[in-house]
């Protein structure tokens, strides 16, 4: 097993484990899209709203399945990344 395997191996594992406590689907959690999306908050914003970020959706997702709405993960993502392309622009 080579490292990037070992690595997302305990990924998987915290994952179910982190799922279970909160009672949802681990398949739920798409860690690209999360990684993609933080990496675009804390590099094209600010890093400390990296997590802060992920929270949003996280949230906007639950709040869309309670509604018993269709959830298009990457229409949330790139609304949210949005937001920071806005600000970069602002700030120049």
């Amino acid at each position: 097993m080579t490292d990037l395997e070992a690595t997302r191996a305990l990924w998987a594992d915290w994952i179910e484990e982190a799922s279970a406590a909160v009672g949802i689907d681990p398949e739920c959690v798409d860690v690209v899209t999360i990684h993609a999306m933080t990496k675009q908050i804390a590099h094209g914003f600010e890093r400390p709203m990296a997590p802060v970020g992920a929270y949003i959706l996280g949230v906007a997702v639950g709040h869309l399945q309670e509604q018993g709405r269709p959830v298009d993960l990457d229409s949330l993502r790139q609304a949210i990344e949005a937001t920071t392309t806005d600000r970069q622009q602002e700030q120049s």
